[in-house]
Formats: structure tokens, C-alpha cells, sequence
């Protein structure tokens, strides 16, 4: 279908914002809402558990002794909450761009309808991944940094306080929440590409940013070098943080693995022959390196993902066009035959 290039193209910006306005004030309000509790965990909230943690400190264990208990816990079970709403955010992306984003519109016909209308489909695709991406990215790069000032506002200070290397502490800090949520965008949507059907595409969007998940949670402790530290055999333990390999040394400074010994024997043999322990980790000044290096790797994923949202959009237009054609030269065929 042709058009005229004088003719006015669509603000498909706009409509899609418009379409799409349920998904946008439900996405503000949350992100307005965790960034009002994340302030409140980084000042007030902070400093009346410190004080208590300071109370219960000074406590001697003779006698009565008054803390402000409701104050740790408040710290504790809203930190929790905070964190655990910014580490779902991907999965809650990927179910919306898979249902409604692409999966609802074509099963409805509502894209086709629109190709028609003087929007190409790449066009139509490309609005439907860059709105949504900038959007995403301004608001979780907002919540991981107040997240991460909430966490640092309590570090030193609250006694049950999540380490930085806890896992869903370790994501909702960094940028990585920002690359995963990028990936879960492109993941649904490429799932509404391929199933047509709006449940099927969130399930599978879903499912596809939980492999995702799992398999940067894998890898990050291997995308930069890791400390290895030895210890002697009374010393044992590890550095604090993210533990990558554990072992023996032999006297002659060769690794071994940790025994799994069967009796008590077993393992009294298999540590005669070892001088000591080492430990390969990640300790607290390689939080920035292990953040920035697994985003550059999600990152990837979810170019790959986009490229893969392309191609099949191409393919599917190129068959309905072939499609078209088929039927345009059948019906000529019939006029001249008649």
C-alpha cells in the first residue's frame, strides 16, 4: 500500500502513551511509591534503628533494658519490601509487554490495522521498544539509587542490615535492575511477536526474564577476576563476600577440593595432607566492576533480543505481503479469465 508523502504521519508516540495509559499511571504510581518509602528508609527510618541498635548495644544483660524495637523492624521489614518490589519490576515489564504491549494488539489485529494507516511495522515496533525502554530506564535508574542510599544510609549502623553481596540486595543497588528490566521489555515483546495471544506471550516473556535472572545470577561472580586468599588450617573461613571457589592447599601450593568425608577418620586423613585453606572471592570494592560488567552483559541479551524482534517482525510482514500479493494476482486472474 502506498501513500501520500505529503499526508501527516501519525503521532504514534502519542497514541501508544494514550493506549497504553492504564500500564504508565500504574508504572508512575509504583515508582512514586517506592521512592517515597526509600527515602523514608534513608533518613528518618534509618536513624530511629540505628538509635535502637545503639540502645540494645548498650545494653549489659542485667536486668530490664529498653530499646526501641519497633524502629529496627520498621528498618528491617520495609527495607525488605523495597527491595523485593525492585528486583520483581522485571518480571512485572515482561508480563506487560508481552500481554499488552504486542501480544494483545496482534491478536486483535489492532497492529495490522495500523500498518495500514501510513505506519510501517518496523516503525510500529520501534516506538513500541524505545517508549517503553526510556521510560523503564528513568524510572528504575531513580529507584536504584535511592535504593542504594537507603542500603548505605544503614551500613555500619543497623546490625540486620542485608550484606552487599545478598543477591536481591546486590541487584536492587546497582544498574543491573536498569539492564534486567531492559532485557524483560524485549523479552515480552518478542513473545507477543511469537504467540500472537496475550496470556501465552505473558507466560512466556515471564518465563524467558526468569532464565535470564537465573543465568546473570550465575555468571556475574565469573565476569572479573576474583581475590584468592589462603588461610591455615586453624584459621580456616573466607573474606567477606561473594565466594567463587573454595578449597585445600597442599604443602607444595597445589589446590584441592573441600573433602566430602563420610566419618570423622576420613577427614582427619584428607586434611593431614593439606597446609591450609584458599578461597577465591569477590570482596566489597569489586561491587562497581561486577555491577557495571553483568549490566554490559544484559545488555547484550536484550540487543540480541530486540535483533530477534526484528527479524521475526520481518518475517511475519514479508508473509502476509507474499500473502497479499498471492491474492491480488488470483483475483486479477479471474478478471481477465472472465
Amino acid at each position: 500500500m502506498t501513500t501520500d508523502p505529503t499526508t501527516p504521519r501519525p503521532r504514534t508516540a502519542r497514541w501508544l502513551l494514550r493506549l497504553h495509559r492504564p500500564a504508565l499511571y500504574g508504572f508512575t504510581g509504583l515508582v512514586i511509591v517506592l521512592a517515597a518509602l526509600q527515602l523514608a528508609l534513608a533518613g528518618p527510618w534509618a536513624d530511629a534503628a540505628a538509635r535502637g541498635w545503639r540502645q540494645f548495644d548498650a545494653c549489659t544483660g542485667t536486668g530490664m533494658c529498653g530499646y526501641d524495637q519497633n524502629a529496627i523492624l520498621r528498618y528491617k521489614d520495609y527495607y525488605d519490601y523495597a527491595t523485593y518490589a525492585l528486583d520483581a519490576l522485571p518480571f512485572l515489564v515482561a508480563a506487560w509487554a508481552g500481554a499488552a504491549l504486542t501480544g494483545r494488539e496482534l491478536e486483535s489485529g489492532t497492529a495490522r490495522l495500523a500498518w495500514t494507516q501510513g505506519i510501517s511495522p518496523a516503525r510500529w515496533l520501534t516506538v513500541r521498544l524505545a517508549v517503553p525502554a526510556a521510560l523503564v530506564t528513568a524510572g528504575t535508574s531513580l529507584l536504584f539509587w535511592l535504593h542504594h542510599r537507603a542500603w548505605a544510609a544503614g551500613r555500619g549502623r543497623i546490625d540486620t542490615l542485608k550484606t552487599w553481596y545478598d543477591l536481591p540486595t546486590f541487584h536492587a543497588n546497582g544498574p543491573t535492575t536498569v539492564a534486567l528490566a531492559l532485557a524483560a521489555l524485549a523479552a515480552g515483546t518478542l513473545a507477543g511477536l511469537l504467540l500472537h495471544r496475550t496470556l501465552p506471550a505473558l507466560v512466556l516473556g515471564t518465563a524467558v526474564t526468569g532464565g535470564v535472572v537465573w543465568a546473570a545470577q550465575r555468571l556475574m561472580p565469573h565476569l572479573w577476576p576474583a581475590v584468592t586468599r589462603v588461610t591455615t588450617l586453624k584459621q580456616g573461613g573466607v573474606g567477606t563476600g561473594i565466594l567463587v571457589e573454595q578449597g585445600l592447599v597442599t604443602r607444595s601450593g597445589a589446590h584441592l577440593p573441600l573433602p566430602r568425608c563420610s566419618s570423622e577418620a576420613a577427614c582427619d586423613a584428607a586434611l593431614a595432607k593439606a597446609s591450609g585453606y584458599y578461597s577465591a572471592y569477590h570482596p566489597y570494592s569489586h561491587y562497581w566492576p561486577l555491577q557495571l560488567t553483568t549490566s554490559a552483559l544484559l545488555l547484550v541479551v536484550a540487543g540480541v533480543l530486540v535483533l530477534a524482534c526484528y527479524l521475526e517482525l520481518r518475517r511475519q510482514t514479508g508473509a502476509l505481503r507474499g500473502a497479499g500479493e498471492a491474492t491480488a494476482c488470483g483475483a486479477k486472474g479471474i478478471l481477465v479469465g472472465a
